[in-house]
């Protein structure tokens, strides 16, 4: 491989890092400057706090209902995991070892909820789930996000199943096992990576999904993303700092799970798997 050694590469290679660091440096500024704050006293006009406390965040633990938020959050996002886990893995099987007529229509159909954004089909969603009941529920809340969640399940999981050598199911089946069988002693522990890395990463989505949770959520139904933002736009009076503590249980609550994911999952591996198997 020749690389080019010339004045204008390495001006271009200068100037992406330039914009890479000033980039990484405006995003730990802006966080540390929300931590900094939710443990602050009083902070105006100067270059650090009078004073640190961390009484604002049993204020806003208790103003908020944190815990309340958090229990829906961990309860909405384990539905949305499971269901999304089951039907997902199911159709990129079928997906990735049945060939029937119009199958790129149907897998680009069964798609687009990831290509487009949203808003685009969560206002008309969240209008039907409120006209059959379902608005402003629990059960509402999971639905919605079932809708780009399974899509995802699958983009990531027909990878994982194309590379497994159909021989394998074939030779299980000649010994006698039957589909439960193939599937649990067989299929299962092949699959476990891209499952746990599916899954992982579904619940990062959902934890961070505000467009559907927020059409389709109500007083008791709310996550973690919707109180924050009711926290910061809501009518009423109250301190910065509360709203401070509320960004950095969410941040840390995201950051914790994504990091777990990616300690399962590599996102490049899933796209190079994903561009290999369709040169093939």
């Amino acid at each position: 491989m020749i690389r080019d050694t010339g004045i204008g590469s390495k001006l271009w290679r200068t100037a992406v890092w330039a914009v890479v660091v000033v980039f990484v440096l405006n995003l730990l500024a802006l966080i540390a400057t929300v931590v900094i704050d939710s443990l602050s006293t009083r902070w105006l006009g100067t270059w650090l706090p009078a004073g640190f406390t961390a009484h604002w965040y049993a204020d806003a633990w208790d103003e908020f209902g944190l815990t309340d938020v958090l229990v829906v959050t961990f309860q909405v996002v384990g539905a949305v995991v499971l269901i999304s886990g089951a039907l997902g893995v199911t159709a990129a099987y079928a997906l990735a070892r049945r060939d029937f007529p119009g199958k790129r229509a149907a897998t680009l159909v069964f798609l687009l909820p990831l290509l487009v954004p949203p808003l685009t089909y969560g206002i008309p969603m969240a209008t039907l789930l409120y006209r059959v009941g379902l608005g402003g529920s629990f059960a509402g809340v999971v639905l919605a996000n079932l809708v780009p969640a399974v899509p995802f399940v699958v983009l990531v999981m027909i990878p994982f199943i194309e590379q497994i050598d159909p021989r394998v199911e074939a030779a299980a089946r000649v010994f006698g096992a039957s589909t439960w069988q193939l599937f649990i002693r067989v299929l299962l522990p092949l699959l476990l990576p891209g499952v746990l890395a599916a899954l992982l990463l579904v619940l990062v989505r959902t934890v961070a999904m505000f467009e559907l949770t927020f059409l389709t959520s109500g007083p008791t139904s709310q996550t973690l993303v919707v109180a924050l933002y009711y926290a910061v736009f809501a009518s009423g009076v109250r301190a910065g700092q509360e709203v401070d503590v509320m960004a950095v249980v969410y941040m840390v609550t995201t950051l914790v799970w994504l990091l777990l994911a990616l300690r399962f999952v590599n996102p490049t591996q899933i796209v190079a798997r994903a561009k290999t198997q369709g040169a093939h």
